[in-house]
């Protein structure tokens, strides 16, 4: 009789119902997906009370130096559900071999490894392609980082991973305010200096209604994350 009783609580415990335990979101990335300096903490308040942003982003990493300093195995070990993944910014040229990656090539390979190795732990990877900077040319936004964009949403579509296009949301959300109304999202800076790239309070709050907007779009499972 007794071990017929722990068998009944044990089943119970395991049955326990799924809403009992928060689901964790990770965020993967360089500073631009920061709580100080990105979208990172402005994202986290749009999520559901069942669910959890652990943000991994680390200021001045790319795809390349995420993983080689040991950033990305934190990721992996706190197994998360869902994982959000977004460089770019510091793998373009003139960031230094630890930084650098080639958008046709080994920009791709970085991606394709995070997507694997996320699937491997049972997460669900998603790629947020790279927030386009402030950086006009006459009234439209210059996008130098279009190609690392590019790279991301073919690899995408080549392993059918879900993906947030932040660069053209982003690109087109700044080529309809232009410069001026776009320079309210830089934060503070030295004097004679713009920050055309991080993101203060108000920018954060923005980009980040604009991933909720696309993460509802990816379905279901992607929607209830999100109040």
């Amino acid at each position: 009789m007794f071990r017929r009783s722990l068998l009944v609580l044990a089943c119970t415990l395991v049955s326990a119902p799924a809403d009992e335990t928060r689901t964790r979101i990770a965020l993967a990335g360089d500073s631009t997906v920061t709580d100080k300096a990105g979208w990172g903490a402005a994202f986290a308040k749009l999520l559901s009370p069942g669910v959890e942003c652990l943000n991994f982003a680390q200021g001045g990493r790319s795809s390349k130096s995420f993983r080689d300093e040991g950033h990305w195995k934190k990721v992996l070990d706190a197994k998360p559900a869902f994982i959000l993944i977004q460089f770019g910014h510091n793998d373009m040229p003139g960031k230094g071999p630890d930084r650098e990656t080639d958008p046709a090539t080994t920009y791709q390979e970085n991606l394709i490894r995070y997507i694997a190795e996320a699937r491997a732990i049972g997460a669900r990877p998603v790629l947020v392609t790279s927030l386009a900077r402030r950086v006009f040319s006459g009234d439209k936004i210059r996008g130098e980082l279009k190609p690392w964009a590019d790279a991301a949403a073919k690899v995408a579509a080549q392993r059918e991973v879900p993906l947030v296009d932040l660069f053209a949301r982003s690109v087109e959300l700044h080529n309809r305010l232009g410069p001026s109304a776009s320079a309210a999202f830089n934060p503070a800076s030295k004097p004679g200096r713009t920050d055309g790239s991080h993101l203060n309070e108000h920018g954060a709050a923005v980009i980040a209604n604009i991933i909720a907007d696309e993460m509802r779009k990816l379905g279901t499972d992607y929607a209830r994350l999100l109040n």
